[in-house]
């Protein structure tokens, strides 16, 4: 995946025409979630030393800048929101038939700064929103699921992206609420698997949440706006 011309990791990101995702919204749209996760096994099974390398990688940082208390905190969001973000973009290029690099993994920081106050912000409100009512929490944690992947793929700003995802989610949100819980048993079953497991299903997730990214946003919107 290649930067937009003049695309810096500090812009904010940019406004996109959202005409097409309206439609997704105005139409509606089905959540095939066997899809998802089988076509993400499939994805994970030819690349599984790239995918298990990387998200062994994630673990370590975790690991390490967990033990730094509040710095170590804000560290680790403002450095794993671009990294998940990898995931995306990986999975992207596959299902456009591009081959990758292990480098591509980290090409989120191309979006740095988008990322970053996306994930901090998602991250705030989901928290008010647990603590304070619950639901509204659960409704906003699976109504963002899609804000990633709108910054990588549009490079929208942060707010836009959280706002787009929220409203397409929200036109199925009790299907995508059950497909956010079937991924969170699988990646139970990794916790269960002596923590290795997650090796495995933590990709198998993220993938699986891009490919419905895909088939919801991507077919029902129309074109993609620019090749990966």
């Amino acid at each position: 995946m290649t930067m937009e011309p003049g695309a810096q990791p500090f812009d904010f990101g940019k406004k996109v025409d959202t005409h097409l995702f309206d439609r997704v919204i105005d139409e509606g749209y089905e959540v095939n979630m066997s899809d998802y996760i089988s076509e993400s096994w499939d994805f994970f099974k030819a690349h599984a030393a790239e995918f298990s390398g990387f998200t062994l990688i994630l673990f370590l940082l975790t690991a390490v800048l967990s033990k730094l208390d509040i710095f170590g905190s804000i560290a680790l969001t403002a450095v794993m929101s671009p990294l998940y973000a990898g995931y995306v973009i990986v999975t992207l290029k596959k299902i456009q038939g591009e081959a990758f690099r292990f480098s591509d993994f980290f090409q989120g920081f191309n979006s740095f700064l988008p990322l970053v106050l996306a994930g901090f912000l998602t991250g705030i409100l989901v928290t008010i929103g647990m603590v304070l009512f619950l639901l509204p929490g659960i409704y906003l944690a699976v109504g963002y699921m899609f804000t990633t992947a709108f910054i990588v793929d549009y490079r929208m700003d942060f707010w836009q992206a959280m706002e787009t995802s929220r409203r397409i989610v929200t036109k199925n949100w009790f299907s995508l609420f059950v497909f956010g819980l079937l991924l969170a048993l699988i990646n139970l079953l990794g916790v269960l698997a002596f923590g290795i497991g997650l090796l495995v299903t933590i990709p198998v997730s993220a993938c699986a949440v891009v490919l419905a990214y895909r088939d919801i946003a991507g077919v029902h919107g129309g074109e993609w706006r620019r090749p990966l």
